[in-house]
């Protein structure tokens, strides 16, 4: 499946703790945007989406939240609690995010800016495009 905890190095001491997320080090792709995610409520679910091409980096940075992640081979539940772990979402792979703490901010990093024609939100034809990424033109080359 193409995600992966990424272990972010923490430095600190008796004043409190930082962590510095950069490219090349800790984040693998250019950043071209940064969004967050907070004040949402604890029974609401998010994302229901996969991108084709948009890779991400998603740090929760106070609470917590449960992501249901697909890469067309079964879901999978990743819980995110932890301000010193990100993880690293790939292209084409479905998620959800729910179970959202009262405190939680999730932010995430992209390596593209916003494109709508990017998402994929319906589940069943998530599952057709990843499961046959050469669509037509697979069936126009071999007609």
């Amino acid at each position: 499946m193409h995600i992966q905890r990424v272990q972010l190095q923490q430095h600190g001491d008796d004043r409190g703790m930082l962590i510095a997320l950069e490219k090349d080090r800790n984040v693998a792709f250019d950043i071209q945007r940064v969004y967050y995610l907070f004040a949402t409520k604890h029974q609401v679910h998010r994302g229901q989406h996969a991108h084709r091409n948009l890779n991400q980096l998603a740090v929760v940075v106070r609470g917590s939240v449960t992501f249901l992640l697909d890469d067309g081979s079964g879901p999978v539940e990743v819980v995110l609690d932890d301000p010193s772990q990100g993880l690293l979402l790939g292209r084409m792979v479905w998620r959800e995010m729910y179970d959202f703490s009262e405190d939680c901010v999730l932010m995430v990093l992209a390596d593209q800016l916003y494109d709508p024609t990017d998402y994929i939100t319906d589940y069943d034809e998530f599952l057709r495009e990843v499961k046959n990424p050469l669509g037509d033109l697979a069936a126009c080359q071999n007609g």
